[in-house]
């Protein structure tokens, strides 16, 4: 989207502001489905915890996407956007029985990685089909805390208990319908990748009944001009060879999973701030916006680069600014970084804020959270309101009555 779109949504909706730019969701998910086009049965799941308000799950399910689902709240979103139960996966992480209990009865596609929960669902459901959730001991991604992967992960079942797992299923008599990883996000090793593949591979040997085979997602977008990114292309050149081979050995043409979620929102949202202040100090020039932390907390938190441009002034000269939230602790979006001369009032644009930046977002220092907008067929619809005071106040209970009680004086004598 250009400059000028993004200040005219502005100023109709004010910022703080999230914009998604639907033709670039389309374009990733087209992009991804041409890698893979040898494939003959491809599903992509989209990640719905990257973005699930419902107007990008009904864009996702038009577009023909499954949804990737983390908790039951994600489930029932997806439901209400119009998803099938069959094209739903609910893939929990220490989540209760209860909740999984609850998913598999609204017929979505249960994913179970821990032998636990496996046990005690396939004692209680063993006609109920399960994917199961390999741990490979593989490290890939971008930050330790969104690698996943790896031996001291809490996600999946470590191949090293294979045994084991194969021990419940056989007493359970449980229908195993898919095998599942994922490595992490942000990965740039096309070939580590594919050797978790043949874990997942080797492992798949294991199940006579597999519909699909499931490899997560991961895959790392360019965060500014010239970053390193995915090589989807090769990825899919590559994987699809070996996919293909292995359904021949196999017996079976199964189905292909991923469940791109970054991938496919992450370079289409932009979050639009305005500069309250134009701060210099002895060694530094700040500028200051009318967000912080509770809006984009992924600086902050991955110490992820977002590029930054002053949409107001894109024609200025260039000069170092430190930007810096409203939130009272450490907040920086960026340290001395080269932007177009910023004047207080300019509207700041924060580029790869569709991905894990609403979704992130809280109510800290008791802060509004924004309103979001989809860029749809050119022209920007309202998806979400902005939050008002009466939204802070919505679940709180007011006890006045507690202190409204007189004290009794105390008696001296």
């Amino acid at each position: 989207m250009d400059s000028n779109t993004l200040l005219e949504i502005t100023r109709e909706f004010d910022a703080p502001l999230y914009v998604y730019d639907a033709n670039k969701i389309e374009s990733q998910f087209n992009r991804l489905n041409n890698a893979f086009s040898g494939v003959g049965k491809l599903r992509l799941n989209y990640a719905a915890k990257a973005l699930s308000n419902i107007a990008v799950l009904r864009l996702m399910n038009k577009l023909g996407a499954g949804l990737d689902t983390v908790s039951i709240q994600e489930v029932k979103l997806g439901l209400m956007a119009g998803f099938q139960p069959e094209s739903i996966i609910f893939t929990p992480n220490g989540v209760s029985l209860e909740e999984i209990e609850e998913a598999a009865a609204l017929g979505v596609q249960i994913n179970i990685d821990n032998l636990s929960i496996l046990e005690q669902f396939g004692n209680k459901f063993p006609n109920i089909p399960v994917c199961i959730r390999i741990n490979p001991h593989v490290m890939a991604g971008g930050n330790s805390n969104i690698s996943v992967g790896h031996i001291d992960s809490k996600f999946g079942i470590s191949i090293h208990q294979i045994p084991h797992l194969l021990r419940i299923v056989e007493l359970t008599n449980m229908n195993i319908n898919g095998i599942h990883m994922h490595t992490g996000s942000d990965i740039l090793d096309i070939d580590v990748f594919l050797y978790a593949s043949e874990i997942l591979f080797e492992t798949a040997k294991n199940f006579k009944n597999l519909e699909f085979i499931d490899f997560g997602s991961g895959f790392k977008v360019p965060y500014k001009a010239g970053d390193i990114e995915t090589n989807i292309e090769e990825l899919g050149k590559k994987l699809t060879t070996r996919f293909n081979q292995f359904c021949e050995e196999y017996g079976k043409e199964l189905t292909l999973a991923f469940e791109p979620g970054k991938f496919l929102v992450s370079e289409a949202g932009y979050f639009l701030a305005k500069v309250n202040v134009v701060k210099q100090t002895t060694s530094t020039v700040f500028a200051s916006v009318d967000s912080g932390f509770n809006h984009l907390i992924r600086p902050m938190l991955y110490g992820s680069n977002h590029e930054i441009s002053n949409i107001s002034n894109p024609k200025g000269r260039e000069r170092y600014y430190s930007v810096v939230g409203y939130i009272c602790e450490t907040d920086t979006f960026g340290s001395n970084r080269r932007i177009n001369e910023i004047s207080e009032g300019d509207i700041l644009c924060f580029k790869n804020a569709g991905a894990y930046c609403f979704t992130m977002a809280s109510n800290y220092n008791s802060r509004y959270r924004p309103a979001e907008v989809l860029w749809y067929n050119g022209k920007a619809h309202l998806i979400r309101k902005r939050e008002t005071f009466d939204d802070i106040l919505h679940n709180q209970v007011d006890v006045q009555e507690l202190f409204d009680k007189s004290t009794p004086k105390a008696i001296v004598k």
